[in-house]
């Protein structure tokens, strides 16, 4: 059964969606069945698969139980995707009179879940009803983390947010790890920042930071992961050595076969 790694920060701009897109690219590319679950109603992560944010069904429909989970797959050449629109930003208010409401996620993800080796859930970038349910649905969490100051002044809020849904609703929530994003090791700044949330998470922090990189601002408009955009690019290799690192905790080999 597949694993479902739902990526987190409630702050935007932290390259979130660019972390799901291409770290599901490169997992791809190493052998792995991934599928991308976009549950941000920007649909950026559908974008960045270069697929039309206007079609249905999508991960809308799925939770309110309108269309099956299989429906709304969408295969790419780099991960499946599950589209969202701006629809899903209704759903919290229609969720709200839903059975289980927390779990509709976790119960379409249920439905597919046994065909992959991973399931990214990119989650809004905020703490409401939507995160909630990606927690829900989670095996566990990656939190990518931009290296300037702000960053780290919300990462309390969120793993306050984390300590509830794992208390109340999804006890078995673990923290995958936490990923350095627009890194620049020319600056204190950077250094000070990734030294700081090493303090903090110890043991999990991965040893693959990604740079800031003009080319992974610039795929997105193309609708390919920075892989295809430019594979010599120093964002490329950064993705690449964060999906072996990421294998090397989960290995496909661990599967039955």
């Amino acid at each position: 059964m597949g694993k479902s790694i739902a990526i987190v920060n409630q702050k935007g701009g932290v390259g979130k969606t660019t972390s799901c897109v291409n770290l599901a690219a490169a997992l791809t590319a190493q052998g792995a069945k991934v599928l991308v679950c976009d549950f941000d109603p920007q649909g950026n992560a559908t974008s960045g698969f270069g697929l039309d944010k206007t079609r249905s069904p999508s991960i809308y429909e799925v939770i309110l139980g309108s269309a099956p989970m299989s429906k709304a797959i969408i295969p790419t050449k780099w991960a499946d995707v599950v589209p969202a629109n701006k629809a899903l930003s209704g759903a919290t208010v229609e969720l709200i009179a839903l059975d289980r409401r927390e779990y509709r996620l976790k119960d379409a993800i249920g439905q597919v879940k046994e065909s992959y080796d991973f399931i990214f859930i990119d989650c809004p970038p905020s703490l409401e009803l939507l995160t909630l349910d990606g927690l829900c649905a989670a095996d566990t969490l990656l939190v990518p983390v931009q290296c300037e100051y702000y960053a780290l002044e919300g990462l309390s809020d969120l793993l306050y947010t984390v300590r509830l849904a794992k208390q109340r609703l999804n006890p078995n929530l673990e923290l995958e790890g936490v990923v350095l994003t627009m890194y620049d090791g020319r600056t204190n700044l950077s250094l000070q920042v990734a030294e700081e949330v090493k303090r903090h998470f110890p043991g999990k922090v991965y040893a693959s930071v990604i740079p800031r990189n003009v080319r992974l601002s610039e795929a997105p408009s193309h609708g390919v992961p920075v892989s295809v955009y430019d594979p010599l690019s120093r964002g490329a290799e950064a993705y690449e050595a964060l999906a072996q690192e990421f294998l090397r905790k989960n290995p496909l080999a661990a599967k039955a076969t």
